[in-house]
Order: C-alpha cells, then sequence, then structure tokens
C-alpha cells in the first residue's frame, strides 16, 4: 500500500499526500499494457498480444505510466481515506508533483489531492432537551371537517349563475405570451378555486368572475420550454360549479364506508383524527429537534461543495443571474449539509444498522412517492449507483428517532406527548433496560419509514435522490501525463468524476 500523509487545511478540507513507489505502481502498468494492446492495432500482431516492448516503440512509455496512474490513483486515494478514516464529501483535486522515470519506470510517483470531508462535531448531551409541539385539539370542529372532506369526495357538481368563490369549480380557457408571442394554450381546464394546484396568481385573478368574464395576470410559467420564465396569462371563465354534498346520513355511511350508521362513522373518523394529531405533532418533533440541535452545535459546511450545488441548481433553472433565488438556495444547501452531518454523526455513535426489511419498506414507499413501480425504482437506483445514499437516509431516519427517544416532548399545555411509534431504542439503552428488566424485555420499536425531518434543499433534485457523503470510489481523481518526455511536474485535472 502507498505511503500517505494528511493535512487538514480547514474543519471541512484536506490535503493528502501520497507517496507510490515503482513496486506499488507495478500492477497498474501491467494492467496499462494489457488494456493499451487491447485498443491498439499493429499489422503482423493479433489485437490483445501486442508485447510491451513494440507497445514503448509505437506508443511511448509516457502513455503507459499515464494510463497506469490514471488507473492506480482513484485505489491509491482509497486506500489513503481509508487509513486516515476521512469521510470524504466532495470531488477530489489531484496535483501530480513528480511522475515516474520515462526509460525505466523507476522513481516514485508523488501526487497531492485535496478534497473536502465531513467535519467532526461534538453532541450535545440529549437529557436536558425539551421539545414543544402544539397541543392536539379532538374537536367537533375537526372531525366535521374529516367528514365534509368525505362528504366532498362523492359531491356533485352543479353549475351557477353567480361570481366564483373560493371552494368553487370553474372551466377555464388560457393563453400564456411572452412579449406578445403565444407560447401556450390550454381549453376546458377544470379548476378548483384555492387549491394552488395551477399558476401563481390565478385565485385572485378569477375570483368574483362570472361565467363569460375574462381578465389578465402575470405569472412564473412551471412547466414546459418556458418553466420558470414570466407570462401575461389570458383566462376566460367558461363555467362556474358550486359543489353540492350529499347528506351525512346512514345512507351515506353505508355509500362511503363499511359502515351502516353515520354515528359508526363518526366514531371512526374520530379515531383518525386522533391519530393524525399524533401524526403531526410526530413530525414537528423530529423538525423542531434538528432546529434546536442546529442551533446549539457549530458545523462549517465546504464552500465549494455549497457554491457547486447552488450552481448546478441555479443553472437547471436558467436563473443564474438570480441573487436573492441564489442566496435562498445557498441557505438551504448549508442547512442541509449541516443536518446531514449531524445526524451522520448520531448514526455513527449509536451505531445504527440499516436492515434488509426497512430499506426494502423505505424503497416501496419512496417509489410510490415517485409513482414508480418498487421494482422499476431500484432498478433506477442501482443503474445510478445511488443505493448507499438511500441506505444513508434511512439509517439518518433511524438516528433521528433515536434522539427523539432521548428528549422531552411536550405539547403547549405542558402534557408530556406519548411519541413511542416515532422513537427507536439504541442498543446501549437496550441493553441497560434488560439488565434491569430481565425478566421481561420490550423490543426495541422500530422508526416509520418516511421522510426525514431533514428535508431537501432544492439545490439537490428529488430524481437524483443524492447523498452529499459518497464512497470516494466514486469521487475519482485523474490524472494526464504532459506529451512532452522529462516534463517537470504538472498539474493534474483539476476536478474529476
Amino acid at each position: 500500500m502507498a505511503n500517505s500523509t494528511v493535512e487538514k487545511l480547514t474543519p471541512t478540507r484536506v490535503k493528502l499526500s501520497i507517496t507510490v513507489t515503482p513496486d506499488d505502481l507495478k500492477p497498474s502498468i501491467a494492467h496499462a499494457y494489457e488494456h493499451i494492446a487491447q485498443d491498439v492495432q499493429i499489422p503482423g500482431f493479433r489485437k490483445g498480444k501486442v508485447p510491451a516492448p513494440i507497445i514503448d516503440q509505437r506508443i511511448g512509455r509516457g502513455a503507459v505510466i499515464e494510463h497506469a496512474v490514471n488507473e492506480g490513483l482513484d485505489k491509491f486515494f482509497r486506500e489513503a481515506t481509508v487509513e486516515h478514516k476521512l469521510r470524504v464529501v466532495g470531488r477530489p483535486a489531484a496535483d501530480i508533483t513528480q511522475w515516474p522515470n520515462e526509460k525505466d519506470f523507476t522513481g516514485d510517483l508523488l501526487v497531492d489531492i485535496e478534497v473536502d470531508v465531513r467535519p467532526e462535531i461534538e453532541l450535545p448531551s440529549f437529557d436536558g432537551i425539551t421539545v414543544t409541539v402544539d397541543a392536539v385539539e379532538a374537536d367537533e370542529a375537526a372531525l366535521d371537517a374529516e367528514l365534509d372532506n368525505m362528504r366532498a369526495r362523492f359531491g356533485t357538481l352543479i353549475p351557477v349563475d353567480r361570481p366564483a368563490a373560493k371552494g368553487d369549480f370553474v372551466e377555464l380557457d388560457l393563453v400564456a405570451t411572452i412579449d406578445g408571442a403565444e407560447i401556450d394554450r390550454a381549453e376546458g381546464v377544470s379548476y378548483e378555486i384555492g387549491s394552488g394546484e395551477l399558476l401563481e396568481g390565478i385565485d385572485d385573478a378569477i375570483e368574483s368572475l362570472t361565467a363569460g368574464e375574462d381578465t389578465t395576470f402575470r405569472s412564473a410559467l412551471v412547466g414546459g420550454d418556458h418553466a420558470g420564465s414570466e407570462a401575461e396569462v389570458s383566462v376566460s371563465v367558461k363555467a362556474v360549479k358550486e359543489r353540492e354534498l350529499p347528506a351525512a346520513d346512514d345512507d351515506f355511511a353505508q355509500i362511503a364506508s363499511e359502515f351502516d350508521t353515520i354515528a359508526e362513522l363518526r366514531d371512526s373518523l374520530a379515531e383518525r383524527v386522533a391519530q393524525q394529531g399524533v401524526f403531526t405533532q410526530g413530525s414537528a418533533a423530529r423538525d423542531k429537534l434538528v432546529e434546536v440541535l442546529l442551533e446549539q452545535i457549530e458545523i462549517p459546511v465546504p464552500p465549494k461543495l455549497i457554491e457547486d450545488e447552488v450552481h448546478n441548481h441555479l443553472e437547471g433553472e436558467g436563473r443564474l443571474e438570480d441573487d436573492v433565488h441564489r442566496a435562498e438556495v445557498t441557505e438551504a444547501s448549508e442547512k442541509q449539509f449541516r443536518t446531514q452531518v449531524l445526524l451522520d454523526t448520531i448514526a455513527e455513535q449509536a451505531d445504527v444498522q440499516v436492515s434488509q426489511e426497512e430499506l426494502s419498506q423505505y424503497l416501496v414507499q419512496s417509489a410510490a412517492q415517485y409513482g414508480m413501480a418498487p421494482q422499476e425504482f431500484v432498478e433506477a437506483l442501482q443503474s445510478s449507483n445511488q443505493l448507499p445514499a438511500l441506505v444513508g437516509e434511512v439509517a439518518r431516519n433511524k438516528a433521528l428517532a433515536i434522539a427523539l427517544g432521548k428528549v422531552n416532548v411536550v405539547d403547549s399545555n405542558g402534557k408530556t406527548v406519548d411519541l413511542s411509534d416515532f422513537i427507536v431504542v439504541d442498543d446501549e439503552a437496550a441493553d441497560a433496560e434488560a439488565e434491569e428488566k430481565p425478566a421481561k424485555k420490550a423490543p426495541a420499536k422500530k422508526a416509520p419509514a418516511k421522510k426525514p425531518a431533514a428535508k431537501k434543499a432544492p439545490a439537490k433534485k428529488a430524481d437524483e435522490a443524492e447523498d452529499s457523503e459518497k464512497e470516494p470510489a466514486e469521487k475519482k481523481p485523474a490524472a494526464k501525463k504532459p506529451a512532452a518526455k522529462k516534463a517537470p511536474a504538472k498539474k493534474a485535472a483539476d476536478k474529476a468524476e
């Protein structure tokens, strides 16, 4: 294994100095000859059977060394990161300061590699942390709202001759223009006013209009070739309809559910409302715990990594010149990085392990969110080598569930909140409980596989599902040999995938 030393440049960046001896490089040189022999065609020799001396004569040993270094550099880099226990989070930049001698391959290969790494942080004590969430009010109003939502699914739309209001359904024709040129048109669009599922600003524009009236407003387009561009939208109201709800009686209960009476249906809905309240409290507690911990811990971020993420995001949106949006995306990306460092550190200290069952459950739920079949989703992840990233996401969920089990959670009325379905007991706590109650050991509860509290920053697109911390093998430094023989040490590729 090649010798290496590490120098800490900043809390998030290090420089690896690697010395590769001729013996260390020899296997890569042998492979280089084999690969080059497969690629070149020389009269008199079969493909792949070209002897090394002929390759030296026709191709040159400089090309052999270049090939060998490019092939071996990733291996030397990965070995160095393992040796020094570095958690790489960025792309490495390699600088070859000395090449082996071209004539006889003697002399060491010296390379300096700078790379962003995960910073080391110290976690606070969880015992003294109290998280406060809103109290759940399971009142009749919440129950009525749940029942009304169910009735709405069985409602009928009735045309009305009056101005449109929130909750009404309208039939619309829309035409979008930019600088007077029509770029999109849609006719017969059915839209519920107030749902927010169309264009920003359309609710204010069409509310109070009646059938046959039209208006214009400006809005940023959300799809097509002009997504993100501001356009002038002309909208015509063709019809206004209100939703007529069925009566909340026994007949409705029998049609809409498995119950025979409306009383039984209301009891079931009351239980659902209570469960939704607990779920809301659990999600809020996870988010607030992350916020509390981030306030207590100073977590540095690698500037170059964040800058690259923000640039890629803005470039994809065509908004590189939007300084206000750049600031928003930068803040979100930095928070995401700090959150991942926090949860990864908790996971390591708790020795979190992800079971196949937990991963499968998370895969199924994630596939449903993207509207894909589970097998299709898995194949997409495998093709882009993103399964390790998903494992990391599940581990962070478990880490947060472990931390949540160690803090106090109360509601706004000061009442302790039971979040037993949201916590995981780590091995250390489970062992302590087993010692106290050896005859009655309770199994650790599993955390529900759901989206982590660390919300995705805009700089990371959903379909990429990309983890900020990858295996070093995915960040492969590359080197390029100077064309001139016996040239001095030369900069290698600044960045390599």
